[in-house]
């Protein structure tokens, strides 16, 4: 039987401020037919049951991937994540608090939230991070809300090298604010020329958006069109893989004024695709546009340090036309995890990692790229991922390689005329020996 809280003289009282006659009339502009649906549900469980039932599941995955085996990417990586990790986010006074809305009462969660803020403003070279985010797509968005909102423009500039999930959704976004779009249409047939992106920022523009690495896998720097952005009054914004700038410039060096991505490489696996963590940083100036909160450290009546919520621009908070957003609550744990991943890795164990991805991956673009009948799409630097030229269909290779390899991923679902073309992703998981095997494969599928 559910729980209802709502007694008869309530619910009259309500109906009657609605002008309803019954329940049944609050919902009249629903059809009949899907009103209240019966659903062929099984009976219930007990715990031991359940628990029983889900393990019978889990033994139909009868085709694990290994690490070294899974070459995909675009956007959400496969990392080495060390147990100390999981030893600190499983700390039950951190793991229970999702978004901690009085946090004032947990200075242990708002030193955790200060130092995230830290370790990201450090990696992405800018003045200052908020708390954290939903994922790398919305937090792309927030940036463009952020430079609509100092700019006081409407016209964002992007090109189609830019992760096709963020394209969307920021498509989407657009529409709701009245954002006119530019979408650039060259970055598939040749390597993305920031001079070229510079000859479309006009006036108008509030933001140009791109991304290093881009969704090819290509690096590039755009500290000209940081120039050239500036000169017409817009924003640079850079999506970046924070794992590349333990070796790449950062965005605080290439003059772009907000810098976002997705921190699932910061130590989160991937968990079949969530929960994520939004990670955006800025210039010191746009401090007060940004969206979400921002932890700042101070002294107590005693002189002791403390952490508080310096700022909190959610409607929950402020007058809701002075709210940067309602889309914005941090994920604590998830930057939790973040920052003890960044703390346990070290800055020596950061810079590592990023070499190890470069070198892994120039080894495997040579290896394979070597293999008769493929080809290499881009010339030019790329940091972990790269594109290939098959020559056959990408979906037969999937057919012939099996549940239990992951060469990477087709780009036809984004990008017209790539149906033979697969974006392959390398990182420290993925050996010489995984490298050599897939190569060989490769050659295999090729022949027949």
């Amino acid at each position: 039987m559910g729980f209802v809280p709502h007694v008869d003289g309530e619910r009259r009282r309500m109906l009657e401020a609605l002008g309803a006659g019954s329940v049944e009339d609050l919902f009249e502009d629903i059809p009949a037919s899907i009103r209240n649906p019966r659903l062929d549900l099984p009976p219930p469980l007990s715990e031991l049951e359940a628990v029983e039932a889900l393990k019978d599941l889990e033994a139909l995955n009868r085709y694990p991937v290994r690490g070294g085996d899974y070459f995909i990417g675009g956007g959400a990586y496969n990392h080495h994540v060390p147990a100390a990790v999981g030893a600190v986010t499983s700390i039950p006074s951190f793991y229970t608090a999702y978004t901690p809305y009085q946090a004032e009462a947990s200075q242990g969660m708002l030193q955790a939230i200060f130092e995230y803020q830290t370790a990201i403003a450090r990696i992405t070279g800018l003045d200052v991070s908020n708390a954290s985010l939903y994922d790398g797509g919305t937090a792309c968005y927030e940036a463009c809300a952020l430079a609509m909102r100092q700019t006081r423009r409407r016209h964002v500039v992007f090109d189609r090298s830019v992760n096709p999930h963020y394209r969307e959704l920021l498509k989407s976004y657009a529409h709701n604010v009245k954002a006119e779009i530019t979408e650039l249409d060259h970055s598939q047939v040749a390597a993305d020329s920031p001079g070229r992106i510079a000859e479309r920022v006009d006036d108008t523009a509030a933001a140009v958006i791109v991304q290093n690495p881009d969704f090819f896998g290509r690096i590039a720097d755009y500290s000209a069109l940081a120039e050239a952005a500036h000169a017409r009054g817009a924003l640079l914004v850079m999506i970046v893989n924070p794992v590349s700038l333990g070796i790449l410039k950062t965005p605080g060096e290439m003059g772009a004024d907000v810098a976002v991505g997705e921190g699932q490489p910061l130590g989160l696996r991937l968990n079949y695709g969530g929960p994520y963590l939004g990670f955006m940083a800025a210039r010191r100036k746009f401090m007060r546009k940004m969206p979400g909160r921002l932890v700042g450290q101070t002294v107590d009546e005693k002189g002791r340090r403390a952490y508080v919520l310096t700022l909190q621009a959610r409607e929950q908070h402020i007058r809701r036309e002075k709210a940067t957003s309602n889309i914005c609550s941090n994920e604590a744990l998830c930057a939790l995890t973040a920052v003890a991943h960044l703390a346990t890795i070290g800055k020596r164990g950061f810079v590592d990692v990023a070499r190890l991805c470069l070198q892994k991956a120039h080894y495997a673009r040579m290896t394979l790229g070597a293999v008769e009948g493929v080809e290499l799409v881009f010339e030019g630097p790329h940091f972990n991922e790269f594109v290939l030229r098959l020559g056959k269909p990408v979906e037969d290779l999937f057919r012939a390689m099996g549940h239990s390899f992951e060469p990477g991923i087709r780009l036809d679902r984004w990008y017209d005329g790539l149906s033979d073309c697969l974006l392959v992703a390398v990182t420290e998981m993925n050996s010489k020996q995984h490298i050599d095997e897939y190569a060989r494969r490769l050659r295999d599928w090729l022949c027949n």
